[in-house]
């Protein structure tokens, strides 16, 4: 008998806690934090007032660990046209949703964009096209990352107003350029605003109101053991609203630090993980002028892309800044 018909059936015989506990045991005895591949994404499209369309793609690392490297060439690669159409290179883990877009013309039509990514010899493919079903919207950006339950919006919601991340510093032919040594830290300001929608609620606010909206008759204990056990009461992944400025690798091979440690832009969904997705989890306190100091120190050198999203629980916006460090 495998683990997993182990696990049901001994849950089977002691009950819904017993259930509880099962399921969290499987889901890491079958979870990974190296060896594992990379899956991509089509997320969808959203069409843009000039008449174009952006095609918007994501990605799925299996591990919950290991963050994996795939430079522009053909293990990484968009077609037809430019191999290079800015998708990342460095795979933060597990699920990253809405992470870049490619825009296309208006006369695109019924073609195909395949993002093709080979990882330890697999090969994965997402295939964007204009079909009406994958059309996005505001709502369709927050429910799918869990700010909101599926299917639901309310007047808030959809007033909602992406944050904006402005990069502080020069700029060359429009892209911010840094130059710094191996070692040494390099110190930036970001600018970050936001109109306050959605609300920022706790985790536990989120229990309740997925607990009401299933019609399900909920006690404070009921409330608590859900926190402590951390079970799933919908099958989307539940995230907590709140405005924070998160800076990573978006290109680039060698050890990364940021100081302070960044909230994670990716699903995780574990006890103190500073994530939006992780039990009591808390949003950082952003200074009442929006401007958010970053120190990052690079080990190796090599050319860089860092990314930097503003993310208010609902909506997102990204900024960037290439850095060239030198030995």
């Amino acid at each position: 008998m495998n683990i997993s018909n182990q696990l049901i059936r001994k849950a089977a015989a002691l009950g819904f806690a017993a259930l509880a506990f099962a399921s969290i045991n499987l889901a890491q005895a079958e979870s990974f934090n190296f060896g594992k591949n990379i899956e991509v994404a089509y997320e969808g499209w959203r069409p843009l007032e000039d008449g174009t369309f952006n095609f918007m793609f994501g990605y799925m690392n299996e591990n919950w660990e290991e963050e994996i490297d795939i430079e522009v060439g053909e293990n990484n690669f968009l077609s037809p046209g430019p191999a290079d159409r800015g998708q990342p290179t460095h795979f933060l883990p597990r699920r990253n949703r809405f992470t870049f877009e490619v825009n296309v013309p208006s006369d695109w039509g019924d073609r195909e964009l395949v993002w093709e990514l080979t990882v330890r010899g697999e090969t994965r493919r997402a295939y964007a096209t204009l079909k009406p079903d994958y059309l996005v919207d505001n709502m369709v950006i927050a429910s799918e990352t869990g700010s909101l339950g599926a299917g639901t919006s309310s007047p808030e919601s959809r007033a909602n107003v992406a944050p904006v991340v402005t990069l502080q510093g020069d700029t060359v032919d429009g892209k911010h350029m840094r130059t710094v040594r191996v070692g040494e830290p390099l110190s930036f300001e970001t600018n970050l605003v936001d109109d306050g929608v959605p609300r920022t609620r706790s985790m536990v606010d989120t229990v309740r109101a997925i607990a009401a909206g299933s019609g399900e008759g909920t006690t404070e204990q009921m409330v608590q053991n859900q926190m402590a056990l951390r079970i799933p009461w919908k099958p989307t992944v539940q995230k907590i609203n709140g405005l924070f400025l998160s800076w990573n690798v978006y290109r680039g091979a060698g050890k990364v630090t940021f100081d302070p440690p960044q909230p994670k832009v990716w699903e995780d969904t574990r006890p103190g993980s500073n994530s939006a997705w992780g039990l009591s989890w808390s949003p950082p306190e952003i200074p009442a002028n929006g401007m958010i100091g970053t120190t990052v120190t690079f080990e190796e050198p090599g050319e860089y892309v860092l990314w930097g999203r503003g993310d208010d629980g609902g909506l997102y916006h990204d900024a960037y800044m290439t850095v060239t460090v030198t030995p």
